[in-house]
């Protein structure tokens, strides 16, 4: 039976679907969202509690963590067992995969932690099947893999709206938005461009989750969802990566037709095995890995076992991966690689931005 939060969410969301959103309607439109938001939240915290115990504990190891989502019997347990050293028992029937399997994939020198996870179904963030244990997962990773059944594509759309109602923004940035609460003062609005609210309804939206007093900057183009996601700070953002598997089975056509509505995927089989080395390459590099080697003064770097790095790492990211006293002792370090004008070059300070493939002689104190 449906609490009276949810009856209020289904009237709101209802009220939305006829709301023709236009500048006119603009102003209660961010409201009615505003609105559903809290009960969503009040909602998620009270099933929450409900279930004390819900969830996965998986104890994170390697340099990333890659989640398999998908529907019951889409192939996961077979593509896990094919790219890592997992050992998960498959079968030709709905719901095989009964506890999350961890795998480790080993590619170009680094090691992903890939985890198989109970297949996603409709209602999966209102608790519906195992829902909410999977999804619970999803908050401890660095890439999320959809796969999908290339003779089922509507499971896509289903997907993408329960990651999303569990709080999950995949392939977004964070929204560039400062809320400095204050005494008094009201709110104060400043941001670099025109924006696609008007400060009436931004502060409305902030008023409905009592924010009566603030500075806000924002440098982002936003709109009024992502500012609610802003205010309530609750969400996870998280790169994503579309596999379709079963190609075997499809036709030309399908393929051909697929591929047009989703360019970017990764088309697979994983029980022929075909496409995988272009999977891994795909999770490499969507995770923004990088290679850095180490070597000791007056000896050859070791090119065996390099560490791994996100792009855009610093000196400072590689001394505190190695060990949080290297922060305080650092002295200068030696560089060869292109992230330097010249091989041996010195750098003093840990604000350099190092490169795949450097090599990096440390001097500490």
């Amino acid at each position: 039976m449906a609490s009276k939060s949810e009856d209020r969410i289904q009237d709101l969301e209802d009220e939305l679907k006829k709301t023709k959103y236009n500048k006119r309607t603009q102003h209660h439109v961010g409201l009615v969202k505003a609105k559903i938001a809290k009960l969503k939240e009040k909602e998620f915290v009270r099933k929450s509690q409900g279930k004390k115990g819900e969830g996965y504990t998986v104890k994170k190891s390697g340099d990333a963590t890659v989640i398999l989502v998908g529907f019951p019997s889409v192939g996961k347990s077979t593509l896990l067992n094919a790219i890592t050293n997992a050992e998960s028992k498959t079968a030709a029937y709905d719901f095989t995969t009964l506890s999350v399997i961890p795998g480790l994939l080993e590619y170009k020198q680094s090691k992903i932690q890939l985890l198989d996870v109970p297949g996603i179904v409709e209602g999966a963030s209102d608790g519906s099947g195992r829902g909410r244990e999977v999804l619970s997962v999803i908050w401890n990773s660095e890439l999320v893999i959809i796969l999908l059944d290339i003779h089922a594509l509507n499971q896509y759309d289903t997907i993408l709206k329960e990651l999303y109602d569990a709080r999950i923004r995949l392939d977004k940035k964070v929204p560039y938005v400062r809320i400095k609460k204050k005494d008094k003062g009201g709110i104060h609005i400043a941001s670099m461009f025109r924006l696609n609210m008007t400060h009436q309804t931004i502060k409305a939206i902030l008023n409905e989750f009592k924010v009566i007093n603030a500075d806000i900057l924002i440098r982002s183009k936003i709109d009024e969802d992502q500012l609610i996601d802003v205010i309530e700070g609750n969400k996870k953002y998280v790169p994503s990566v579309v596999v379709m598997n079963k190609i075997d089975t499809a036709s030309p056509e399908l393929i051909t037709k697929t591929k047009e509505r989703f360019p970017d995927a990764i088309f697979i089989s994983a029980e022929k095995e075909i496409g995988l080395e272009q999977l891994k390459e795909r999770i490499f590099t969507q995770l923004g890995f990088m290679r850095v080697y180490l070597k000791e003064p007056g000896k050859k770097p070791d090119l065996d076992e390099p560490m791994i790095l996100f792009n855009g790492a610093t000196l400072l990211d590689l001394c505190k991966k190695i060990h949080k006293d290297f922060v305080q002792k650092f002295k200068f370090a030696r560089i060869w690689g292109t992230s330097v004008k010249y091989e041996g070059q010195m750098k003093i300070k840990t604000d350099h931005v190092l490169l795949d493939k450097d090599i990096v002689e440390l001097h500490m104190k």
